[in-house]
């Protein structure tokens, strides 16, 4: 494991380098309840025209209602419930729903500097469980995975910084996310031990659209917003070597929001990496996809 720590310090520098903070008192207020939903992600529905090696589905569901817990708008401490379920139907007989992805979750975020400034720096922790809500042996006869009713549990934590500036040109708020996911082994069902990443870190560039709407007509709301994470899994995996790039997974997604719609756009995904779909963790995954988004962020 020294040389697991070692390597985290490393990346952990590269990405939070440069990380800086200027007073700006006409930026808009970005307070945690928006840091918060661009952290925790967006619902999202995929149309039927997956370009890849994922099973024919006919849409995957990206569920994530968040519940705000603060004292008051302007606090630097807040909580977040959020019971996120993904679904995937597949384009078979009867049109099956198998295993959701269940990944309830409790978060907590303090955000470092003050509300008025033109770059603000935000800490979280995250607790959480994921699961597919079924009950059967986890290997076939055959010895490989059950994935329709096989067994899959685990539990982590999730800590990381956040850092967002407002880019008044662009009219929009760029993102830099880093953060270390930890699953203890005993947190998880024994059959994932040397199959599932204990360790991962999530390294995450984004810039969103602004909607100040009509109070201020010199600043338009963007058209587009786009995001880009990657994810490092350490740890023993299918006796994978230590810089194998089988370990890097990579996801990114463009975001379309057309002025007639209200709450939702269209967006592009490219992922390439393991799969995020419970018991599915050990697909290799390369998809292009299509689909709409729902615009969670409010300014």
């Amino acid at each position: 494991m020294k040389r697991y720590n070692i390597i985290l310090a490393f990346v952990l520098a590269i990405s939070l380098q440069g990380f800086g903070q200027h007073k700006n008192d006409s930026v808009p207020e970005i307070g945690l309840g928006i840091i918060a939903n661009v952290n925790q992600g967006n619902s999202y529905i995929t149309f039927p025209t997956d370009l890849g090696n994922l099973e024919p589905l006919w849409f995957e569901g990206n569920i994530i209602p968040n519940f705000l817990i603060r004292q008051s708008k302007n606090s630097r401490v807040m909580g977040v419930l959020t019971p996120q379920i993904i679904i995937r139907m597949y384009q078979e007989e009867s049109m099956p729903v198998r295993t959701p992805s269940y990944i309830p979750q409790i978060t907590l975020y303090y955000r470092i500097d003050a509300l008025k400034s033109n770059s603000r720096h935000t800490l979280f922790g995250r607790f959480a469980h994921h699961s597919n809500g079924q009950a059967g042996n986890f290997y076939l006869p055959n010895g490989e995975i059950n994935l329709k009713t096989g067994n899959f549990s685990t539990n982590f934590f999730e800590i990381g910084l956040i850092y967002d500036r407002s880019i008044p040109k662009l009219n929009a708020e760029q993102f830099l996310i880093s953060s270390l996911e930890v699953h203890p082994l005993s947190w998880s069902i024994d059959e994932l031990e040397g199959l599932y990443s204990p360790l991962r870190w999530h390294g995450t560039f984004s810039i969103y659209k602004m909607p100040f709407g009509k109070k201020n007509s010199k600043n338009k709301r963007a058209k587009i917003s786009f995001r880009t994470e990657a994810i490092w899994m350490f740890g023993d995996i299918n006796q994978w070597k230590d810089f194998s790039l089988k370990r890097l997974n990579f996801d990114f997604i463009f975001y379309y929001h057309p002025r007639f719609l209200e709450d939702i756009g269209f967006f592009i995904q490219y992922y390439n990496g393991m799969d995020y779909y419970n018991i599915y963790f050990n697909e290799k995954r390369k998809v292009l996809r299509f689909g709409i988004m729902t615009s969670k962020l409010k300014f």
